[in-house]
């Protein structure tokens, strides 16, 4: 079997904010393989799109099964690769989960059985960035009685565990609320009293998990984590900048809450220095830029070593569902999978063909050939694409 071609596609949705961009690797067989370049948001899909254009040209010609290869040639005969960071490992990422796919497809096995089988048959998701709202339209909510009422919302649908960034939304609904230096009592107050108000309406046995998205920095997240440790938080993510560890090892030394982040941080080299100094008790690899599924295996088999658990992080199309489903599947340090708000948005689930959504607060592992995804027809007409040939 050879590789033939690459369709490199940006997908087309209302909100034009949301960008995924999606590989097809195709064969001489016949067969062909999805991944994700996971840059769905921010400012980084067309460096992702440019990016895997590149490196797709390097593939054609090669064995799709013979995976571990092809990632070397792309990390190590590139030049760049070795530099690293978020759109290099984006384009690595995406080519990679999309072999598997193929491998998965060639052989009639989801890709779960090809990393060594099923550990669990349900994985416990929570719903995530209740602060949009939890339905299927967006809401930027404000007041702490609005973020009680999204908090229900998602437990009386089965979840027993949600995630919010109480700093994202300031009080004129609009976002980008960014955090810098001390805070602020009235931000102290209004930041907190969300998380009160979610604690209140939630009662004691729902787990909450605080979010940052590196909002913060390192000052005032110990600030602010100092006046919520009695809310029983389960996990404290992105905390401050990844870029330094030393930052989040004074976050750690002085918050008595467990410590999660991962997904802007790139292979197991740019993982190392957290597991070496003990800095994160969750990591949460983003399949669709860590570098894909061989290399999220082997960083969350690094984080077994060190009694770390991973919940993958995931925020893009289907296909990164798909893709997090196969591995969290098989990891035995698995914690909990996420369930963002975007996955309830009827324009990011019909990009693909099969709506895996969690029944009471649990997801079963599609049992398909590979990843168990595809992109709808409709998805890839209305895509603007390129194919390497």
């Amino acid at each position: 079997m050879k590789i033939v071609s690459v369709d490199i596609m940006q997908l087309k949705s209302k909100d034009d904010s949301w960008r995924p961009v999606v590989v097809r690797v195709n064969t001489d067989e016949g067969i062909y393989g999805y991944g994700e370049v996971g840059l769905a948001y921010g400012n980084a899909a067309s460096g992702g799109f440019g990016q895997a254009k590149e490196f797709a040209e390097l593939i054609i010609g090669e064995d799709p099964t013979k995976i571990e290869g092809i990632w070397e040639k792309l990390y190590k005969d590139t030049f760049w690769g070795q530099g690293g960071g978020g759109i290099i490992f984006s384009a690595i990422s995406g080519i990679d989960t999309a072999l598997w796919d193929i491998k998965g497809k060639a052989l009639g096995v989801p890709v779960y059985q090809l990393l060594g089988g099923k550990t669990r048959d349900k994985l416990r998701a929570y719903a995530s960035q209740i602060q949009f709202g939890w339905d299927r339209e967006r809401h930027l909510l404000v007041e702490p009685d609005e973020y009680a009422e999204a908090a229900k919302k998602a437990v009386s649908e089965g979840y027993d565990a949600i995630k919010v960034d109480p700093y994202q939304i300031s009080g004129r609904r609009t976002k980008g609320y960014r955090n810098s230096g001390l805070l602020t009592y009235d931000k102290l107050k209004l930041y907190r009293d969300r998380l009160v108000a979610i604690r209140e309406a939630v009662g004691p046995q729902v787990d909450i998990i605080l979010e940052n998205h590196n909002g913060t920095d390192a000052n005032s997240e110990i600030q602010f984590a100092r006046t919520i440790e009695s809310l029983n938080i389960y996990y404290n993510e992105e905390v401050c900048s990844p870029l330094n560890p030393l930052l989040t090892k004074k976050v750690k030394q002085k918050v008595n809450i467990p410590l999660a982040g991962g997904e802007r941080i790139y292979s197991r080299w740019g993982y190392r220095p957290f597991f070496e100094g003990g800095l994160l008790d969750v990591i949460q690899p983003d399949l669709g830029n860590c570098g894909g599924i061989t290399e999220g295996k082997k960083i969350c088999d690094m984080a077994h070593v060190y009694d770390v658990l991973v919940q993958c992080h995931v925020c893009g199309s289907p296909i990164a569902v798909a893709a997090s489903l196969q591995l969290e599947a098989v990891i035995p340090n698995f914690i909990i999978h996420e369930h963002h708000t975007i996955y309830l948005k009827d324009y990011n689930r019909n990009f693909c063909k099969y709506d895996y959504q969690p029944v009471n607060g649990y997801y079963d592992v599609p049992d398909k050939p590979g990843i168990g995804q595809e992109l709808t027809e409709e998805t890839i007409d209305n895509a603007f694409k390129i194919t390497v040939k």
